[in-house]
């Protein structure tokens, strides 16, 4: 057996050894050191330790200074991170965000604001249980995405916002070879608010190089009234024109849902292994003017694969009169999720505050 077993083993493989070493990082061994955890003198919990002293919880979170950048791992391979777990203020949701880069990469290949990221994109908890991801009382958030890396890795968190936020977090990985068929990790956000009428969401467009695309989160508004999601996803690959090759059928039929989600006149939500509509916020008649919804679909058991160029796209259409089609100006943003090999194409530049900011 080769040492990659110990990494990302499903059930089948949970038995077999591995010379794979296990590490974690977090404000307790900012390093992932052996042998260095838990040795924190000052930190965010120092007042609350001051009867009990070293190693009583001294330093389990940190505090990011308003508009500045904060780096919560930087990690020297051959490896593989294999879980992140974070929480931190609903608040800050759209103001925190998370860059991950790859082997001394100066452009990051993970580019998400955290809510959105962990398919929380309306700054309003809702619980996910997924494979990849799994968000869990109260603001719990839990990637489990494989991340190999062959240099080095480095994740950095900035504070967009004019206030200070705390941040709890926990990378684990383990240190071992990467075989040369193992792509990398990327997430990419993009925000059409309103999209522009007759024209479609691209929820990721550029990517260049061989890979397979393995997931779509949505955060949506609906900015009229009645059934609105009739419009067709749509993967354009190695060298489509103004057709895909793979186009789909409706909204919910994407996420794995049908007829509107709808069940005795009320949308339904779900959270299953690999899709879900697992948010429905509702207008209150006073302040809540309009509907959201989150939904995700993860190609894991399905992974979109290119060769050489993807682009993703989706519609928004509802219903007007006489049975025909409306193209609607919704709020819709959204993360794309994908391997590649490197070098990857540069995202667009990341909106600022105000153009983030969920109101």
């Amino acid at each position: 057996m080769t040492a990659f077993n110990g990494l990302g083993m499903g059930l089948g493989n949970l038995s077999r050894l591995s010379d794979a070493k296990t590490r974690s990082i977090s404000p307790e061994n900012f390093t992932g050191a052996k042998g260095q955890g838990g040795m924190a003198t000052e930190g965010t919990g120092k007042a609350a330790a001051r009867d009990l002293g070293l190693g009583w919880k001294i330093s389990p979170s940190v505090s990011i200074g308003a508009n500045s950048s904060f780096t919560i791992a930087e990690i020297e391979g051959p490896g593989v991170i294999q879980h992140i777990w974070l929480t931190c203020g609903v608040q800050s949701w759209r103001q925190l965000i998370l860059r991950i880069y790859w082997d001394d990469e100066t452009e990051p290949s993970v580019e998400v604001p955290l809510g959105d990221f962990f398919c929380n994109g309306w700054c309003e908890r809702s619980l996910v249980n997924s494979l990849p991801v799994s968000v869990n009382p109260a603001n719990g958030f839990n990637s489990y995405w494989e991340m190999p890396f062959r240099g080095n890795a480095k994740l950095v968190v900035e504070n967009i916002s004019c206030h200070d936020h705390i941040l709890y977090y926990q990378i684990d990985y383990a240190l071992s070879d990467i075989p040369d068929d193992m792509a990398y990790f990327h997430a990419q956000w993009r925000r059409s608010d309103p999209l522009p009428y007759k024209e479609v969401h691209t929820i990721v467009d550029g990517i260049k190089g061989k890979g397979h695309y393995v997931g779509t989160y949505l955060a949506w508004q609906v900015n009229s009234n009645n059934w609105w999601g009739e419009g067709e996803i749509k993967f354009y690959m190695d060298g489509d024109g103004e057709y895909p090759t793979i186009c789909g059928t409706g909204t919910e039929d994407y996420f794995g849902g049908a007829w509107n989600w709808d069940i005795e006149g009320k949308y339904v939500t779900y959270s299953t292994p690999f899709l879900g509509m697992h948010q429905h916020i509702k207008p209150d008649g006073t302040y809540r003017a309009n509907q959201r919804f989150g939904m995700y679909r993860w190609h894991i058991m399905d992974p979109i694969r290119f060769e050489s160029d993807l682009r993703v796209t989706i519609q928004a259409l509802g219903w007007r009169s006489e049975g025909r089609y409306l193209p609607l100006k919704d709020d819709i943003a959204s993360v794309a999720f994908w391997y590649q090999a490197e070098p990857h194409t540069p995202h667009p530049v990341l909106p600022g505050a105000d153009r983030l900011e969920v109101i």
